[in-house]
């Protein structure tokens, strides 16, 4: 799972029911639409009505006998408006979102130890070397055990071509950010400063595959709950910590800072050193349905803090200062996770990701698989946080995010602990991409 813009990585009461276009995450509800269908019609009978005082006028009927006059029409006082028409959408970019390239344009591909990404790209081939698109290439790889950087060059020029990437209305730009694996305290009892719960998904949490419903629907879930026969959104985030959940008997384990649980969520997975010196991870699960609101946004448009300082790092700062306000401020994000245990396994290895193989700390993305086919190679040329020192390598989609919408979006991976979550929290980078598919991959399959 990735960050949301400002986050590096994703209020009270019953939200009203609202309807969603995922491709353009834009939303209307049906209050909304009520009113503007009640605006246009009284607008239109009010045009209707001039009109008809306009046509009436004195006339002789045919038999030289006066005919009833209309009254004299009276000029309207205010001639209403006709609703504002919808511009008509841009034209299509001539830009395609996948374009061949040479392997000379990749920047960095010279340059780029290589053999460093080996490993994740092996693992994305123990995903996908059953399909017949990844069948021949994996099988070639399984042969190569210990390449060098010129081993894997060739082997990549040999079996795939790179494709540039670009949004669909033709920009080459878009956004890079960090995630990575945080380390809590927590308890698998509430005690002492242990009483914020992290939670499994609750029995009550209903998840509608659409796709069983319409196959242009595929992948596309909804979330909510039982209300009689109707299904109603979720309980949102201050509801859940209102106790108004099933989430009674789903506590996986109590953490000692409601501000470290909330990260968690946005990262989507972490390791918690326990009280009793054993040390587990917690894997996302499921979420309540409801969109990510940006906290950081929330706290720029309070005042509290400046743009610059909406990162991780930033709003834990905050939190510290106004302990008392915590509640208040991950309130205004309704958005909910939940989790499942996981052990840790390999201490190096990073958690699972979306592809369904670990993570390789500097060399896995998650991306919007939308436009990105997961398990794919990418070069991505952007810079280190904070910095313009380039940051041009081979890396591996193998994760997806709420907040990794789009073509030329990606979230890098930095691995586990304090240092990486540094350089995750600073990142907002420039980014192009490079995707490389097998020479058998047709990109329509994306």
């Amino acid at each position: 799972p990735g960050p949301p813009d400002d986050e590096s990585r994703q209020p009270q009461g019953q939200p009203p029911f609202k309807q969603e276009y995922p491709e353009t995450r834009f939303h209307f509800s049906q209050s909304a639409l009520r009113v503007n269908t009640f605006s246009i019609i009284r607008h239109a009978a009010t045009a209707f009505f001039c009109l008809l005082l306009t046509g009436c006028a004195t006339k002789d009927s045919p038999t030289g006998t006066t005919a009833l006059h209309c009254p004299a029409p009276q000029a309207c006082s205010v001639c209403p408006a006709c609703p504002a028409l919808p511009k008509p959408p841009a034209p299509a970019s001539n830009i395609p979102v996948l374009d061949a390239v040479a392997y000379n344009e990749l920047p960095g591909w010279q340059k780029d130890t290589l053999a460093a990404a080996w490993s994740a790209f092996r693992s994305s081939c123990h995903a996908l070397r059953f399909r017949d698109a990844w069948r021949g290439p994996c099988a070639e790889a399984a042969k190569m055990q210990n390449p060098d950087d010129s081993a894997v060059r060739r082997y990549f020029e040999n079996h795939f071509i790179p494709y540039r990437v670009a949004t669909p209305e033709g920009s080459t730009e878009g956004l890079a950010t960090g995630y990575y694996e945080p380390l809590l305290k927590g308890s698998r009892i509430r005690r002492g400063p242990y009483t914020h719960p992290l939670y499994s998904p609750p029995d009550d949490l209903l998840v509608i595959d659409l796709g069983d419903v319409s196959p242009d629907l595929k992948n596309r879930r909804l979330r909510g709950r039982l209300d009689g026969r109707r299904v109603i959104p979720y309980w949102s985030r201050s509801e859940i910590d209102q106790g108004m959940a099933a989430t009674s008997g789903k506590e996986l384990l109590w953490v000692d800072d409601p501000i470290e649980g909330f990260f968690l969520e946005i990262q989507g997975s972490g390791r918690v050193q326990l009280d009793s010196g054993e040390t587990i991870r917690l894997s996302y699960a499921d979420q309540n349905g409801h969109p990510y609101q940006s906290i950081g946004r929330w706290l720029i448009d309070q005042g509290e803090i400046k743009p610059n300082e909406a990162s991780m790092q930033g709003i834990k700062a905050w939190a510290r200062s106004n302990p008392g306000s915590v509640a208040e401020l991950l309130g205004r994000n309704p958005s909910y996770v939940f989790f499942h245990e996981k052990p840790v396994g390999e201490p190096a290895a990073g958690p699972v990701g979306a592809l369904g193989v670990p993570l390789t700390p500097g060399r896995s993305i998650a991306v919007d698989p939308k436009f990105i086919p997961l398990g794919a190679p990418v070069v991505i040329a952007t810079t280190f946080p904070n910095s313009s020192t380039p940051l041009e390598r081979l890396v591996v989609a193998q994760d997806t995010g709420g907040a990794i919408r789009g073509a030329v979006r990606a979230d890098y991976f930095w691995g586990f602990g304090p240092a990486a979550g540094e350089s995750a929290g600073r990142m907002r980078q420039s980014l192009k991409m490079w995707v490389l598919l097998t020479k058998a991959f047709r990109p329509s399959q994306n």
